[in-house]
């Protein structure tokens, strides 16, 4: 075991009797627990659950809606979609998609939510205002993973089995272009600030596929030393980490212009989600089989501390106000909860892998798989 692990046991010793306390967030996290058919709602005020809402199916996905008093709820395995309201955080709509649902996006006009479905192979398009769906593209094949350009009515959608990704115009409400990139097509990601490419994984050549979005020609190909399991962009959308199998490490890949590999930086033991903080910079990585989160300063691509926290942590989410790292576990049931301030207090010159201490932690539920946070 690196040495780094065996600081977190005595930093933490010493650094309980003195933690401080964040400044108050008011606002909830939404958690939604499998096994339990429920979601979890946290209020970040007092990091206490103050209900605990029971579906008919188990949730998957969640969305928080930035402008309206809402949270989405996907469950899969019956398609359907929730709709619980901020005030009283009580469950109002709930809607039918599909017979076995995959994943789930919000457009950027906040208008409508768009789900791709495994039964039948669709894209489906859901207005917040009628919420009945309105419009279904038919798939070539079953969906892995897809994404909304920021900036034109775009969707892609990488299919699962296959090196196929497909482009899908959202106002024509028809297929476009099939383009293959490989043999095992994984995440897809348009460029955040312009969606001009798009940016996919190619699991089984361990590369990142970069496509031109609005005709699907290859531009460029990128070999990684990991493979292409889990995203996450810097706040600014100037940088892209990766992890997945190969390496206890993080790949860098600036997006931008010319997309390149930046290199690797260390990320602690099987490295898997990531979440990023805008100030201070940091990425807050999760080490299933350590039960650590691993937190790397972005500028200096240092590794500033390793957070001992519950078992199997599979899901980061930094709050809004940049305070808070909620992380869920899904072993032990629990949200572990990193304040920021900690980590930023031992960033000072000649301070070096220290451990910051875990704030709290909050029971939630049975195996949670996401969450989704609300200011209100």
């Amino acid at each position: 075991m690196d040495r780094r692990y065996f600081l977190f046991a005595a930093g933490a010793a010493l650094s309980g009797c003195r933690r401080k306390k964040g400044a108050r967030f008011d606002g909830y996290a939404f958690v939604a627990n499998q096994e339990g058919r429920a979601v979890a709602v946290v209020d970040l005020a007092a990091f206490t659950v103050a209900r605990h809402i029971h579906l008919d199916s188990a949730p998957a996905e969640l969305i928080a809606h930035p402008e309206r008093p809402a949270v989405y709820v996907l469950s899969r395995e019956n398609g359907t979609v929730y709709e619980i309201g901020m005030e009283g955080l009580t469950l109002r709509r709930r809607v039918r998609v599909a017979s076995e649902a995959a994943s789930m996006r919000a457009a950027p006009d906040g208008r409508s939510l768009w789900i791709t479905a495994r039964d039948p192979r669709q894209l489906i398009r859901l207005p917040l205002a009628g919420f009945r769906p309105d419009s279904r593209i038919p798939l070539p094949g079953e969906p892995e993973d897809f994404d909304l350009s920021p900036a034109a009515p775009l969707a892609a959608v990488s299919i699962s089995g296959s090196g196929n990704v497909l482009f899908a115009g959202l106002q024509r409400h028809k297929p476009g272009p099939l383009v293959e990139i490989g043999t095992d097509a994984g995440i897809v990601r348009f460029r955040r600030n312009d969606g001009r490419t798009l940016l996919a994984a190619e699991r089984s050549t361990r590369r990142l596929v970069v496509l031109d979005a609005a005709t699907g020609r290859l531009i460029l190909q990128l070999p990684l030393a990991v493979r292409p399991d889990h995203f996450c962009f810097k706040a600014d959308g100037g940088q892209l980490f990766i992890t997945g199998e190969g390496q206890d490490a993080v790949a860098m890949v600036y997006p931008h212009r010319v997309p390149q590999v930046a290199g690797t930086m260390l990320a602690g033991r099987a490295p898997g989600a990531m979440a990023a903080s805008e100030t201070p910079g940091f990425l807050f990585i999760a080490n299933p089989t350590g039960n650590t989160v691993t937190i790397v300063e972005i500028a200096t691509q240092k590794v500033l501390a390793v957070v001992q926290v519950g078992r199997q942590p599979s899901e980061i989410t930094v709050t809004p106000d940049n305070q808070y790292a909620l992380v869920l576990n899904q072993e032990s049931g629990d949200m572990s909860v990193i304040r920021t301030g900690a980590v930023e207090a031992i960033t000072a010159p000649m301070k070096r892998m220290k451990s910051a201490p875990l704030f709290t932690m909050i029971p939630v539920g049975s195996k949670p798989v996401a969450m989704a946070v609300r200011a209100v």
